[in-house]
Order: C-alpha cells, then structure tokens, then sequence
C-alpha cells in the first residue's frame, strides 16, 4: 500500500475572465494524497474553448 500518492481530479466550474465574462469550464486539480487523503494541491489548470490548457491564477472564481 502506498502511503504517498498523487491524483488528478476534473470538475465542471464557474470562471470569470476579463476578455470573456462569466465562463463554465473543466477544470482540473492535481493533489497530492496521503493515505487516500488529499492535503496539498500542486498545481490547477483549465482547458480553453479552443483547446489550449492554461493556469488557473489568470481567472478567479465566479462570484
């Protein structure tokens, strides 16, 4: 058994940009897990409307 082990995670979420507006989008998580429990997210990511895969610290959360 592992005690250390790393999982991706996709989920429908709300974005607001700038240039587009209130945006829905697939965002995906990459979390580090420590005995099937995640405590640390390494990195976030989301997939545009035209393919490109961009970070999440350019858009904040819907509100």
């Amino acid at each position: 058994m592992k005690l250390i082990s790393i999982k991706r995670e996709t989920k429908q979420e709300g974005r607001f940009s700038k240039k587009m507006g209130v945006l829905s989008t697939k965002v995906t998580y990459i979390k580090k897990q420590f005995l099937s429990v995640p405590y640390k997210t390494l990195h976030k990511y989301r997939e545009t409307y035209y393919g490109e895969v961009k970070d999440c610290e350019d858009c904040q959360l819907a509100r």
